[in-house]
């Protein structure tokens, strides 16, 4: 069960990439111990209620190996920092040798003393878990090779890319690598086999020791594991692993937070499966492409669904915002992600305008400058977020919006919503998603406007105008907006 606002905030940082950036700020090694009183109340004060510690787990020189040999990698890596050494190249945060914080990061009892810090300003800790594979170098390859996807000379033969030849415990052996059913596998991974019991009982056992060091985890690739893409990938079905393993750790932690990585269409499976959010992937995909139409059918969904999804702009995975999504359209798309229900999840470097996506394998990022038009306006969403109960504790409701005239087609472009707060207040979010000029008129539903005179302001803007509140009720509230233009109105009676 979770706990806190309904919907509540999260921002993800690279760890190793901010404690490098730290520490060559103060000149000297910066772990997590080491985090100044500001930093940690700054991320209350901008109203966060989570922070995720990105790759803050052992890797290995295995993987290590692999990220810096690799030349199409590399070529990422020398394209995100021209002077790359090969210090910069950590491996990749995902290739797992053991699920204890490295020393370079201040080790098990910085990561504590950070979290204690965070829940004294009420603030949770997320972490990683990645259940799909292992790093090569992981101790169970010596000690349990039965815990992996064995391969043979045939499967070699034919698919080379996939499988790796390795020394276990138990002689040499043919073993996969990591992969999505989509895609050659990942060459620094080692795919487990979650068709063995005793894997999944083990995994069970590691996830209820991490449970105890951090208040959720966020799980890479959360779909694979499931049996009927486990069965595509591999030929072989598993049990289901995720209702075992969220009942076993909300057994010992009821309030453990769990949230899917997830595409494929598989947010509601993961949801019936016991986590408490997934990835919406598909609105930011319609988001990027710039359809306003499919927004709104996307929203349409019950709010049982809605507030258990993770809205986001940016991650790890994606391109930056700031490069993927033109000014103004940027905004709108903001306003749109972030005043939606469910969880808003912000990135590392979001709210400066950065426009290069670090790989995770790297623990050293460009220095950008700030774009201070973006930061202002994250500025001004963040208070807004943190200030306004509606928007993290009240009833949300989509607005159609109805063409402002007959045969007048550019209220198709409009994405608009409104909140109502417990103590009565009314706000209305109108966001023209179109790179065109449109009007619209909005039909709201706020009864007690009748009779009524309304004074709107707009809290994201310098807008304010007074309407007549039968009219709003009646024929709706007439809209005309630059392309990408938003608003996100206060509604008070006179």
């Amino acid at each position: 069960m979770v706990a806190g606002p309904r919907y509540p905030s999260l921002y993800q940082l690279n760890t190793r990439v901010w404690l490098e950036r730290l520490s060559r700020e103060a000149g000297r090694r910066i772990t997590l111990e080491d985090i100044d009183d500001a930093t940690i109340d700054s991320f209350a004060e901008r109203g966060f209620d989570w922070i995720w510690l990105l790759s803050v787990w052992q890797t290995g020189a295995a993987g290590r190996a692999v990220s810096r040999s690799n030349p199409q990698w590399r070529d990422e890596f020398q394209t995100v920092l021209p002077d790359l050494i090969e210090d910069d190249i950590s491996g990749s945060g995902f290739a797992i040798t053991a699920y204890t914080v490295g020393e370079v990061l201040g080790g098990e009892r910085a990561l504590a003393q950070f979290r204690e810090r965070l829940a004294r300003r009420g603030i949770k800790l997320m972490l990683d878990f990645v259940p799909n594979h292992t790093a090569p170098d992981h101790p169970w390859v010596k000690t349990h090779p039965e815990y992996y996807v064995e391969g043979s000379e045939e499967m070699v033969a034919a698919t080379p890319e996939n499988y790796l030849r390795i020394d276990t415990g138990w002689g040499p052996k043919i073993l996969a690598f990591g992969r999505d059913p989509n895609f050659p596998g990942w060459p620094d991974t080692l795919q487990l086999n979650y068709a063995n019991p005793a894997l999944q009982a083990t995994r069970i056992d590691e996830l209820i020791a991490i449970a105890g060091k951090c208040d959720g985890l966020r799980c890479d690739m959360a779909m694979l594991v499931l049996p009927e893409i486990f069965h595509r990938t591999w030929g072989i079905t598993p049990q289901p692993f995720w209702p075992k393993a969220a009942a076993v750790v909300h057994d010992k932690y009821p309030a453990f937070t769990f949230v899917a990585e997830a595409y494929w269409d598989f947010e509601w499976t993961l949801h019936q499966q016991g986590f408490d959010y997934c990835y919406d992937k598909r609105l930011y995909d319609r988001l990027r492409d710039g359809h306003a139409g499919q927004i709104r059918d996307h929203l349409v969904a019950g709010l049982d669904y809605q507030d258990k999804l993770v809205r986001f702009l940016e991650n790890h995975d994606e391109p930056r915002a700031a490069s993927e999504f033109p000014w103004p359209q940027h905004q709108a798309a903001a306003v749109i992600t972030f005043l939606s229900p469910g969880l808003r999840f912000f990135h590392q470097g979001q709210f400066e305008g950065a426009r290069v996506r670090i790989p995770t394998h790297l623990r050293r990022g460009p220095v950008e400058p700030t774009n201070p038009e973006i930061a202002t306006f994250y500025s001004k969403l963040l208070q807004l977020l943190k200030d306004t109960g509606a928007f993290r504790d009240g009833v949300w409701s989509q607005v159609q919006p109805q063409p402002a005239w007959p045969d007048n087609w550019t209220s198709n472009g409009f994405v608009t919503y409104a909140w109502c707060a417990e103590d009565g207040g009314r706000y209305l979010v109108v966001v023209n998603y179109a790179g065109n000029q449109g009007q619209c008129r909005l039909p709201l539903s706020f009864p007690e406007l009748r009779g009524q005179s309304v004074h709107l302001i707009d809290l994201m803007g310098t807008e304010v105008y007074d309407r007549d509140g039968d009219e709003l009720l009646d024929n709706g509230l007439y809209i005309d907006h630059a392309p990408w233009h938003f608003n996100v109105f206060e509604l008070r009676t006179i």
